[in-house]
């Protein structure tokens, strides 16, 4: 028996890592977009939108 059930085992489990680190970003990123734009509508400014003298 080759070794390439292995390999192929490895590269699927990376691959299924991968697109859940993916996936979490991606879903974590709407979060914070939400969080932000009702920060935003309550009336928090952010510190970069402050004009500088």
């Amino acid at each position: 028996m080759s070794h390439a059930f292995y390999i192929y085992a490895a590269y699927g489990a990376t691959a299924l890592v991968f697109a859940g680190l993916v996936l979490w970003l991606s879903l974590d990123g709407r979060a914070r977009r939400r969080e932000l734009a009702a920060l935003e509508k309550a009336g928090a400014a952010r510190r970069s939108a402050r004009v500088r003298p």
